[in-house]
């Protein structure tokens, strides 16, 4: 791709226009993207104008731009996060029919926790995690599983720092964290209260595919007080029904009993 006077390939100024959309910000102007993507303003009307004409970006009558569902249907094409959602989505019903509180999916993308399915129930408890969503990694329980399992140059990166706080008991000291990720590995499971907000506490577990590679945490997000053992149980419980769902081995019945 031909690079722009500011050094920049054409792919990375595209990635910089979807990349100003967010679960906030679902509907932009073309002044306004090219402002957040730092794009001289012709630059982001003809990027918008071709985007739009492929289909990954749609523009209304207000001549404001949203995401387009051509990009939704490529992004799926294939994708092996939408073949583990697939596989772990009955088993996560299952949790969520005994905890009844947030259950999640997360796996390991560029360096943080990206979040492809949650099930919440109307009466649950303070979660701020969103489906598409990130959190860092050494932030909460299904980040600190990830990073547990994760390539060992990756976890230095991580512990070697900055680990900013999101709230009072995150942990920030790259010791005490790698002593809760070696203690991950050992036991299975992490429990972290506070670690996200103050009066929730996660639990997370590693989802392992056919090969035995950790792919995926699964999580729940449960009040301060609540006592974790439910979860863990049926949080494993899911993790090896969720295994055996990708392996394609028969039985496993995702049933809430």
């Amino acid at each position: 791709m031909a690079n722009s006077p500011s050094g920049d390939s054409m792919t990375q100024r595209v990635v910089r226009v979807l990349e100003t959309f967010t679960a906030d910000r679902t509907v932009q102007t073309a002044s306004e993207i090219g402002r957040r993507a730092d794009l001289p303003s012709s630059t982001a009307h003809r990027l918008v104008d071709e985007l739009v004409q492929e289909g990954l970006l749609d523009r209304d009558d207000d001549h404001r731009v949203r995401l387009g569902l051509r990009l939704w249907e490529l992004a799926l094409r294939g994708s092996r996060a939408l073949r583990l959602r697939q596989a772990a989505l009955p088993f996560m019903e299952r949790i969520q029919a005994r905890v009844r509180q947030h259950t999640q999916l997360a796996v390991l993308e560029q360096d943080s926790a990206l979040f492809l399915e949650r099930l919440s129930h109307p009466d649950a408890g303070a979660n701020i995690t969103r489906i598409a969503g990130r959190l860092p990694l050494h932030a909460s329980s299904s980040g600190l599983v990830l990073l547990a399992y994760a390539d060992p140059d990756l976890r230095e990166r991580v512990l070697a720092g900055p680990l900013p706080a999101l709230a009072p008991e995150t942990t920030t000291d790259a010791s005490s964290l790698r002593r809760t990720l070696a203690e991950i590995r050992r036991q299975g499971f992490v429990v972290s209260p506070g670690s996200v907000e103050a009066v929730s506490t996660g639990v997370a577990v590693p989802v392992r595919d056919e090969t035995g590679e950790v792919v995926a945490a699964l999580s729940v997000v449960l009040p301060r007080e609540a006592p974790p053992e439910v979860a863990i149980t049926e949080l494993l419980r899911a993790a090896r029904d969720i295994r055996a769902a990708l392996s394609g081995r028969p039985g496993i019945q995702p049933t809430s009993r």
